[in-house]
């Protein structure tokens, strides 16, 4: 991920310096949003065409931009850059809600800094509305059957890299960012969006399992000794790899294909957390990182049993038509 600087104009080097050091984002947020800043730049430069290629678009030289060039931007053009997102670049909604908040971000770079002529138009800048979907995750009873199924050389690694997935909600670049000294008796430090930390109460199946691991952890030749999660040749652990360990286990019970992942282990949790433990929505999002409460709700949907369940209650379940015949007296 890293940003070739002599591609973008200067005003938008100074702007990703800003995310990076004083905003301190992470550099995967950075990289998104100079991918997203890039190719507004590029699309308003070409002329809004919405017929251009893909490859033409990436011929477009940006580098003489300057601060009047984007002063003179309007929302329509906006609009007209997100079209051609959708309708040329089928790009998904997520995908367009997230230039949406790259470029709402840079205009307020701009208006902060005193560089925009006018009122700042773009904090007015609409995002596409998403599609609210439930949270795809393991039910109870298919956790159990994936933690039955981990074997290997690896297996207590895996075993444990699991089940903090399914305990405590990590995201893949929270497992893979752990260190030894995260650690601290019953708690664990995870560094989440934005550089952000939280500390985690570890139950005592993460206790048992982190116990397990350590006992086996290779000490010898370690080229980074503090990372928890080592791979075979004795560094960090990669994403990948923690992705491949996990899509493994997933299609040794038979679920690969369907659409389960990492991430879903962390629904699976936050699930699991929430339907059984009852954990309060607030506490729930302090445990999953969430930045805003609107997000963690999606995991206070109730599942099929409990839908059930409550149909089945209702006093008039157990009523039953009483089919007879009438006289007809006409």
């Amino acid at each position: 991920m890293n940003i070739n600087y002599d591609t973008l104009p200067g005003i938008v080097c100074d702007y990703l310096n800003h995310l990076r050091v004083v905003k301190n984002r992470s550099p995967k947020t950075v990289y998104e949003y100079m991918i997203d800043i890039r190719m507004f730049s590029r699309f308003i430069k070409a002329g809004k065409k919405n017929d251009i290629t893909a490859d033409a678009l990436e011929r477009v030289d940006i580098t003489d931009l300057s601060v009047s060039f984007y002063d003179a931007i309007t929302l329509n053009d906006t609009y007209r850059f997100l079209a051609y997102c959708a309708d040329v670049r089928r790009d998904k909604e997520s995908a367009r809600c997230r230039m949406v908040s790259a470029i709402r971000s840079f205009y307020k770079y701009l208006d902060l800094s005193n560089k925009l002529s006018h009122e700042n138009y773009m904090q007015h800048l609409e995002a596409p509305k998403r599609k609210k979907a439930l949270p795809k995750y393991l039910s109870l009873e298919q956790s159990k059957d994936l933690l039955s199924a981990i074997d290997g050389k690896n297996r207590a690694r895996d075993y444990c890299m699991i089940t903090l997935f399914l305990n405590c909600g990590l995201r893949l670049s929270e497992l893979v960012g752990l260190n030894c000294s995260s650690i601290r008796c019953n708690t664990m430090t995870v560094t989440g969006k934005g550089n952000k930390e939280r500390l985690i109460y570890l139950n005592d199946a993460c206790m048992i399992a982190l116990d397990d691991y350590m006992k086996q952890r290779p000490m010898d030749g370690v080229k980074d000794r503090d990372a928890l999660f080592l791979s075979n040749r004795l560094t960090r652990i990669s994403n990948r790899t923690v992705q491949y360990v996990v899509e493994n286990f997933l299609k040794k019970i038979g679920l690969d294909g369907q659409g389960y992942s990492t991430h879903k282990l962390r629904h699976t949790a936050a699930t699991l957390m929430y339907q059984y433990g009852g954990a309060d929505i607030r506490v729930l999002k302090e445990v999953l990182g969430h930045e805003n409460l609107n997000t963690t709700e999606i995991y206070t949907h109730v599942s099929n049993a409990q839908v059930r369940s409550v149909a089945e209650s209702n006093p008039l379940s157990d009523v039953r038509h009483n089919a007879r015949s009438e006289d007809n007296d006409t």
